[in-house]
């Protein structure tokens, strides 16, 4: 991502969005707090530069990293954040899910017979106006595997499509948030 930002910022490469999905892993961002690693020995953690704390990554989770350059959108980094919100809004509501934003919380939450639960993550850098790192989206990971971590320091828990009773495929998702790009774009010009 790096080599990629340098590439955006230099104008030798273009904007991109990566769809990934990874293997168990835990990521610690800027603001980690080891005490919030409750089970280090659970998952590889890495060290990922990106803002936030702990997170969990695996399979069944959209993770979706967008460089972007924002010198040419606005350089407004918490619009961008907002802006990544409302693109995992629109593409849960694609699928009857009302997400939405919880007053001094990154992310997307959903309303569940239990509370608020948080069903998707922000993690970004910015670096000389050039974004990477981004968001996942909870499909139908084990939510057990967020259980080594206190996940983005937060005590309210995490939730998914599945769990919300919405059994789509990543490959679904995926056309959902290609869907939801060009708004989420259009909320960043300057």
């Amino acid at each position: 991502m790096q080599a990629i930002a340098a590439g955006i910022r230099a104008g030798t490469e273009s904007e991109r969005v990566w769809l990934v999905e990874h293997p168990q892993l835990y990521t610690a961002g800027t603001s980690a707090d080891v005490a919030e690693l409750v089970d280090p020995e659970r998952f590889p953690v890495f060290d990922a530069g990106r803002g936030g704390r702990y997170t969990y990554h695996g399979p069944g989770q959209r993770v979706a990293y967008v460089m972007l350059d924002l010198a040419e959108r606005g350089r407004d980094v918490r619009n961008y954040v907002a802006a990544l919100e409302h693109w995992l809004i629109d593409t849960l509501a694609e699928f009857g899910v009302t997400g939405r934003i919880i007053e001094g919380k990154v992310g997307v939450w959903v309303d569940t017979p239990a509370g608020a639960a948080k069903i998707a993550a922000i993690g970004v850098r910015v670096q000389r106006w050039v974004t990477f790192h981004g968001v996942s989206l909870n499909v139908d990971p084990d939510l057990n595997d967020f259980n080594g971590i206190i996940p983005c320091g937060l005590t309210e828990p995490v939730t998914s499509l599945a769990a919300r009773g919405r059994n789509v495929t990543l490959a679904e998702v995926d056309a959902a948030l290609h869907r939801q790009l060009p708004a989420m774009l259009a909320r960043l010009v300057a």
